[in-house]
């Protein structure tokens, strides 16, 4: 299996993780889920967004689900936030739509992960590249990302 940077990242950390392989041109989450063979509430897509003041968020959900954008700016304290332009997330965080991480982007972003993720024992984000999760607890890619859980989807 290919090693992408985000599992080179959790191992540097030491931190337990199991991956995941699927064909890299499925791009909407709920078809990667379905190619897994995992409940879509399981599987998360990261979101990247950019708040009134100007300030990057990164929003972790439920690949089923829909970011709620006020409760999603309620979380980072912001009056309101909108989704970033496709064409802006690679010069931002160094990956593509559809292999977009909460680990390892150039720059770190305060980071929220839907509640729903501490309802089960590990959740499963993509690992940087089309093609590639990793699964791994949540309160431990919580803490590596320095993230912290809130009611942020519809």
């Amino acid at each position: 299996m290919v090693k992408t940077n985000v599992m080179r990242l959790l191992e540097v950390a030491a931190i337990p993780f199991s991956t995941h392989e699927y064909d890299p041109e499925l791009t909407d989450g709920v078809s990667v889920a379905a190619a897994l063979n995992q409940d879509p509430f399981h599987v998360f897509k990261t979101l990247v967004t950019i708040g009134a003041s100007r300030a990057h968020y990164v929003f972790a959900i439920p690949v089923n689900a829909t970011l709620h954008l006020k409760k999603a700016a309620k979380a980072v304290g912001e009056k309101s936030i909108e989704m970033l332009k496709q064409r802006d997330l690679l010069p931002l965080t160094g990956y593509i739509h559809g292999g977009c991480s909460p680990i390892g982007m150039k720059k770190a972003f305060p980071t929220v992960f839907d509640e729903t993720a501490i309802l089960f024992d590990t959740l499963i984000v993509s690992a940087g590249r089309r093609g590639f999760q990793v699964e791994l607890a949540p309160q431990v890619l919580c803490d590596y990302v320095g993230g912290k859980f809130a009611d942020i989807t519809e």
